[in-house]
């Protein structure tokens, strides 16, 4: 009992940082109708601007370096690309965004070359409960996930900016007849975006998270968070929360009963039993045509 307890500690702490990732899909999707698979690669941007400035300025302040050049990159890709291409197929416009994932992955891949960096998160260590060991950095994820959660389903059901992002999911030409500007919510949901997969870099790139420090593996990490957007619904922010919590719990125990090198493909197991059972995902908008 106590190692099921354990890992559904772990899975949490996994899947809170996976739950910020996969809002990140969500809110772009919902804005632009655009998969974003560039995603990984604002993780990666993130964590490399943190690791290099960690030692002068401190975490705290790199953290925040990083997060605000994460969220800078994620709108000057959608300013220069995205906006220019608004007429483009949405499909046309997901491989746009895997090409710019590639170059930039490949080239913070090239700067790092043979190092796999850890970010100091100054949460870590082991504290221990009862029988359980519960980690700073999972405490920390699971802590922000909550608070970041919490204030973007809020201010999507209750501000201004929300009720935009709604309307212009609903019908982006009709929002734009009611005075809604879409370059602007369109911008803004990729700001947001940003913020959500610098914050996630924070985690993912730590000691606590993995043990691969920052490096290819932890663009792989970051992408486990498609699925969670999957199995949620690719237009429902509630629905990306349970997706990400789904997923680390799924790692989680997998590893322990399975194997570890099954847990990463459980995943998409999961995602690919979901999608026959509920093509839009457990909470996603279901398509009716009438006839």
């Amino acid at each position: 009992m106590s190692t099921f307890l354990q890992l559904t500690v772990n899975g949490t702490g996994r899947g809170a940082v996976y739950a910020m990732l996969a809002l990140g899909f969500v809110i772009i999707f919902r804005a632009t109708g655009v998969v974003n698979f560039a995603h990984g690669s604002f993780v990666l941007v993130g964590g490399y601007v943190t690791y290099l400035l960690q030692d002068s300025i401190g975490f705290v302040g790199a953290a925040t370096v990083g997060v605000v050049a994460t969220a800078v990159a994620a709108l000057i890709i959608e300013r220069l690309l995205i906006a220019r291409t608004r007429f483009a197929e949405p499909i046309s416009l997901a491989l746009l965004t895997i090409g710019v994932d590639v170059i930039i992955a490949e080239d913070i891949a090239r700067r790092l070359g043979t190092d796999a960096p850890f970010l100091a998160l100054p949460f870590s260590g082991a504290y221990h409960v009862g029988g359980i060991t519960v980690l700073g950095g999972q405490i920390a994820a699971i802590v922000t996930g909550v608070i970041l959660i919490t204030a973007l389903l809020l201010a999507f059901r209750y501000t201004g900016w929300g009720l935009a992002m709604r309307a212009q999911a609903e019908n982006r030409e009709a929002a734009s007849l009611m005075g809604i500007r879409n370059a602007q919510v369109t911008a803004s949901a990729w700001v947001v975006a940003g913020v959500l997969a610098g914050i996630a870099a924070l985690f993912l790139a730590t000691r606590d998270f993995s043990g691969a420090g920052l490096s290819r593996s932890t663009h792989a990490l970051a992408l486990v968070a498609f699925p969670a957007a999957i199995i949620g619904g690719l237009d429902a922010i509630g629905g990306a929360v349970i997706g990400g919590l789904v997923v680390g719990l799924t790692e989680a125990y997998t590893a322990e009963y399975v194997s570890f090198d099954f847990s990463k493909s459980a995943v998409y197991l999961v995602m690919l039993v979901v999608l026959v059972a509920a093509p839009s995902g457990l909470f996603g908008t279901k398509d009716v045509h009438r006839v």
